[in-house]
């Protein structure tokens, strides 16, 4: 038997089973009798077998009908399951809002201020944290995998994005304690630049240039001495006096542990860091968080 039957039709075909009754099945249905046996009609000839007998005071199953009766009862069940798990996942899905990072938002209790006017609005929305790696400067977003992230800027594919600034914070330089420059209160970018650097990964695109401050060298390209893509990896290498990296002054301590020291730049501009979200995205949650930061920016 070849079928290809909607679940619509089984849900028609198992009423007429148990009422026995065309226009009883028809009014539990919420249809009109001749649309209900059109498409019992339309099952049937589907089926290549009568599934009723009708009769002008009864209506009865057919052997062929009888033996469709517990696999349709059976695929409405499963179809009506299936539907509530979908359902669970997206109402689940609307009641989390999912915030990248690639470095923690600290900065004077930002996140927390950020979650208690977001929760203010949205009590029944709970925002998840997500850790991204360096490899990733978008945090998140351009695989869709976070609703709005903490990033610095700049970012790659800039057309596809919109942020809000959070805070700009003067650039340091971190190094072991024990590098020429670390006795210096302050250091000038120029005596910087045949320095060794500590360069993000190369996927990071413009965000890599910009922590190795390409545009202030006038023309004289960077000296990469290590890749680094973690906080742990770039402690590793200053503690080892591999090179030198530049950062912002609100992510110096996390650097700046056992042997490593960080000094102001001067001849940089300072560093922005934002929250940003995709420039195609409907989400009405997104809306809240974007309120929620630039208050807790402006309170701060």
């Amino acid at each position: 038997m070849v079928m290809d039957a909607r679940v619509r039709d089984l849900r028609y075909f198992v009423a007429v089973a148990e009422e026995l009754h065309f226009t009883r099945a028809a009014e539990r249905l919420y249809v009109s009798q001749p649309a209900l046996s059109k498409q019992i009609r339309m099952l049937e000839g589907q089926a290549g077998a009568e599934l009723f007998e009708r009769g002008r005071r009864e209506v009865r199953l057919t052997d062929a009908g009888a033996a469709l009766l517990p696999h349709a009862r059976r695929v409405i069940a499963e179809w009506d399951a299936a539907r509530a798990s979908v359902a669970r996942v997206v109402a689940d899905r609307a009641r989390v809002f999912t915030l990248g990072m690639s470095t923690s938002p600290g900065r004077g209790g930002l996140l927390p201020a950020i979650r208690s006017r977001f929760t203010a609005a949205r009590p029944d929305v709970r925002i998840r944290l997500r850790q991204v790696a360096w490899y990733d400067t978008t945090a998140g977003l351009a695989d869709g995998a976070c609703d709005a992230a903490f990033v610095w800027l700049p970012l790659p594919e800039p057309e596809r994005f919109r942020w809000t600034v959070v805070a700009e914070e003067p650039c340091l330089v971190a190094m072991a304690d024990g590098h020429p420059l670390a006795a210096r209160e302050t250091v000038d970018f120029a005596d910087l630049l045949d320095e060794p650097f500590l360069a993000i990964p190369a996927e990071a695109g413009p965000l890599r240039d910009y922590w190795l401050a390409t545009d202030a060298r006038g023309g004289r390209p960077p000296r990469i001495a290590a890749e680094v893509a973690s906080t742990e990896e770039t402690y590793e290498a200053l503690a080892a006096g591999l090179g030198v990296v530049l950062l912002a002054a609100g992510n110096a301590r996390l650097v700046t542990l056992g042997g490593v020291v960080a000094r102001p730049v001067r001849g940089l501009p300072p560093s922005r860091f934002a929250l940003a979200w995709r420039t195609d995205d409907r989400n009405p949650l997104l809306r809240d968080c974007i309120r929620a930061c630039r208050e807790a920016t402006r309170a701060s």
